[in-house]
């Protein structure tokens, strides 16, 4: 074999070995990580294809069936992150008529990274887009003290200033209802749920999460990420309510958990048609993904969706605005879970924590 067909040989074998490892439903982080980078594994596999196609003889069987594996994988991968692109139909309808600010809510979320002291840049882009409510994630309490300032505009709070990387604030200038701190699953780390008013009295029931990461510095395995996600997406399909979940999922828009999330909780993905927003990492172009996330219910329609300036963090803000609208609720179809989703969801959750089992709630007092 020859070099370039030596370099089209390894590198299609890493796509595919890349591409069929997520098909194995093990939650070791080792194998989660392939979830992750498939924008950038397509690229590698189109490489790869496309160096066998000038450089394979095609002299026998093995080269044919060679490629016609790696075509099928490229195939898999185009159709994992073809819906978060313009070439796909949008989920969410674009509200188009004469806005209404008494039925509208904008949540604008930003994981800061704790060690990050360029609060200024922050506090910036929240005065310029002046969103109802934002979320910020691994906030200490130096951070706290910074963002005391924006009090004045944002009364209603939640406070959860930690060290661990885990800790998360809730701003808002519509009022909160009910709001607590959930620990679902580790004893460290909290989610939020609250009732947030709009203008006209409708209430909004709100999900604030920021589950661990499989990674090898946090967590081998994601299982409790995966049992929080949906634990809350049950909750939401019970409840069935008028709901908005955002956070830092610590997972991407396409993995199977994700898509598991949203089939439980039949809540809608706005980025769906309209790309990838991509929010981490802010550092390097060529490994960012979907991490940060806004999801709601078919009530709401779209407004706009956009990623934010870099304010430092390894994570660019996101930032959401939705109309609420129950004729929607007639025209866009929500995903639904079939008897296999709920089994998969249940054996995820079983397999979580004990915590999982005995929820722990802190009810936090916000200002007025």
């Amino acid at each position: 074999m020859q070099i370039p067909e030596i370099t089209a040989f390894v590198l299609s074998s890493v796509f595919m070995i890349s591409t069929l490892a997520p098909l194995i439903r093990w939650d070791d982080w080792w194998i989660r990580i392939f979830d992750f980078p498939r924008l950038q594994l397509w690229l590698i596999g189109f490489t790869g294809f496309i160096l066998c196609l000038c450089f394979f003889h095609f002299s026998g069987p093995f080269h044919y069936i060679f490629a016609a594996a790696l075509l099928a994988c490229l195939i898999f991968q185009t159709s994992k992150i073809l819906p978060y692109t313009r070439l796909y139909h949008q989920e969410v309808i674009r509200f188009k008529g004469k806005q209404d600010a008494e039925n509208r809510v904008s949540v604008l979320v930003s994981n800061v990274l704790t060690p990050n002291r360029n609060s200024d840049k922050l506090i910036e882009i929240i005065r310029k887009k002046k969103p109802n409510m934002f979320l910020t994630l691994e906030t200490d309490l130096w951070w706290e003290d910074k963002l005391d300032e924006l009090e004045k505009d944002y009364p209603y709070t939640v406070k959860i200033p930690l060290d661990n990387l885990y800790g998360m604030h809730l701003y808002s200038n519509l009022e909160l209802e009910n709001a607590k701190t959930k620990f679902l699953i580790k004893d460290d780390i909290p989610s939020i749920e609250a009732y947030v008013k709009l203008p006209s009295g409708k209430k909004v029931k709100i999900y604030c999460l920021h589950p661990m990461p499989p990674s090898p510095t946090e967590s081998d395995t994601s299982t409790d990420r995966d049992a929080e996600l949906l634990l809350v997406g049950k909750k939401v399909k019970k409840a069935d309510e008028t709901t908005l979940v955002f956070g830092d999922l610590n997972d991407v828009a396409w993995s199977y958990t994700t898509i598991l999330f949203r089939k439980i909780s039949g809540l809608l993905d706005p980025r769906i048609g309209r790309g990838m927003f991509s929010t981490f990492h802010a550092n390097y172009f060529f490994l960012r993904w979907p991490l940060d996330h806004v999801f709601h219910s078919k009530d709401f329609m779209l407004n706009e969706i956009r990623r934010l300036p870099s304010i430092g963090s390894d994570h660019f803000p996101i930032y959401a605005s939705l109309q609420f609208r129950p004729v929607a609720e007639k025209v866009q179809e929500e995903p639904e879970a079939d008897a296999e989703d709920e089994d998969l969801a249940r054996e995820k959750i079983d397999k979580a924590d004990p915590i999982v089992k005995t929820e722990k709630t802190q009810y936090k007092a916000f200002s007025l």
